[in-house]
C-alpha cells in the first residue's frame, strides 16, 4: 500500500510541476505580447485622416475630386480621359498606394509640412504644383494639367488634406519610402529576373505589361515599356525603387509582412530598371552635380565611377567618395 501511495504522490508532484511551468510559459508569452503591443502603440506607423472627416462644403468637394484624380488618374486624364489627355494610362496611386495614404508606399504624409521646399534636383525653390507636374511628366510620362485648372487645385487640396496633421519638422514613422542599407555587391538583374518570375509576373505580366483596366487605367501597372515610367522618374533610382518593393510587394499577399529579403528587393529592382522604357531628358535637372544622388545612371558625374555602378551599385564607395568630397569642399 505504501508503495502505491508513493507512486500516486510522485505523479501528483510531476503534474503539479508541469502545470506550474505551463502557467509560467503562458504568463511570459502574455507579457511579451503586451510589451510588443505597447511598443507598437508607442511608435506606430503614420495613418492618414479618415475620409469621412472631409467637410461637406465646396472645399470638401475639391478634396474628394482630388482623391478621385489620384486614384483614377487615367479615367479623367489618361489617353482616353473624360477631362483631358495628359498621362500614359497609369494612375498616381499605382506608385502612391491607396491614394497616397499607405505607410512606406510613397504616401503624402509630410507634403503639407515641407512644401514649398528647396529641391536639389531643380536647383532652387519648388512648389507643390511643380512637384505634381514632375510626377505627370516623369512617372506618368506625359504632361501636367495647367496650374490654374480645377484638376491641379483639387490634387493640391487632397494632398495637403492627407498631411494636415503632421507638424512641420516632424517625420512620422512610415513616411514616404523606406531607404534600405546598401548591399556590398552590384544589384544583379539576372537574379532579379528569377525573383520577378516567382513573385511579380502573376500581377505585372511576363513582359512587365501590367493588368490594364478599360475604365480605370491599370489595376497593376506596367513596369517597363511605352506605358511605364520614364528614365527621369524617381523609381528609376534603385535606392527608391528597392525601398518601395521591400515594403509593399507582392501587393496582394503583403498584409504588412515583408515577402522579400533586402537582396531580393535590390535584384528585382535592378531587373525591372534594366528593361526598356521611355527615355525623357530634363536638362534643368541637378544643376549642381555635387548634389546628385549616388544612384543616378545619367551623367555627368562628380566622380570617376562608371555608369553601370551608378545604376546597379555597389553604392557605398560612391557615397563615401561624395562624403569626403563634401568635407574637402567645406575646408
Amino acid at each position: 500500500m505504501r508503495r502505491y501511495r508513493w507512486i500516486i504522490f510522485t505523479l501528483l508532484m510531476i503534474m503539479g510541476l508541469v502545470l506550474y511551468w505551463q502557467k509560467r510559459k503562458t504568463t511570459r508569452v502574455h507579457q511579451n505580447t503586451v510589451q510588443a503591443v505597447s511598443l507598437k502603440e508607442k511608435d506606430p506607423n503614420w495613418t492618414a485622416p479618415d475620409s469621412n472627416s472631409i467637410p461637406s462644403n465646396a472645399t470638401g468637394d475639391l478634396i474628394r475630386y482630388g482623391k478621385e484624380l489620384i486614384r483614377y488618374t487615367s479615367r479623367y486624364l489618361g489617353p482616353n480621359g473624360s477631362v483631358a489627355h495628359f498621362s500614359n494610362g497609369m494612375n498616381c496611386q499605382n506608385c502612391h498606394l491607396n491614394a497616397g495614404t499607405r505607410a512606406w508606399a510613397g504616401n503624402f504624409a509630410t507634403v503639407a509640412s515641407v512644401f514649398p521646399r528647396i529641391s536639389d534636383r531643380r536647383g532652387g525653390p519648388e512648389t507643390l504644383n511643380q512637384r505634381i507636374t514632375d510626377c505627370f511628366e516623369r512617372s506618368l510620362n506625359g504632361r501636367a494639367p495647367d496650374s490654374n485648372s480645377r484638376e491641379m487645385k483639387a490634387m493640391n487640396a487632397y494632398i495637403l488634406w492627407v498631411g494636415k496633421d503632421v507638424v512641420k519638422g516632424k517625420k512620422p514613422k512610415g513616411t514616404g519610402l523606406e531607404m534600405l542599407a546598401y548591399i556590398e555587391r552590384p544589384a544583379d538583374p539576372q537574379k532579379g529576373k528569377q525573383v520577378f518570375i516567382q513573385k511579380c509576373q502573376r500581377c505585372h505580366g511576363a513582359n512587365g505589361q501590367g493588368q490594364p483596366d478599360s475604365v480605370n487605367g491599370y489595376k497593376y501597372p506596367p513596369l517597363w515599356g511605352d506605358h511605364s515610367y520614364n528614365k527621369a522618374a524617381g523609381l528609376f533610382r534603385l535606392t527608391k525603387f528597392t525601398g518601395f518593393i521591400r515594403k509593399n510587394m507582392p501587393y496582394e499577399s503583403n498584409n504588412g509582412i515583408n515577402q522579400l529579403t533586402d537582396e531580393e528587393a535590390w535584384d528585382v529592382a535592378a531587373f525591372v530598371n534594366s528593361q526598356p522604357r521611355p527615355d525623357k531628358k530634363f536638362k534643368r535637372d541637378w544643376p549642381n552635380i555635387l548634389l546628385k544622388p549616388v544612384d543616378l545612371p545619367e551623367g555627368p558625374f562628380p566622380d570617376s565611377y562608371p555608369v553601370s555602378q551608378h545604376k546597379y551599385g555597389p553604392f557605398a564607395p560612391i557615397a563615401r567618395y561624395k562624403k569626403n568630397m563634401a568635407v574637402n569642399h567645406k575646408k
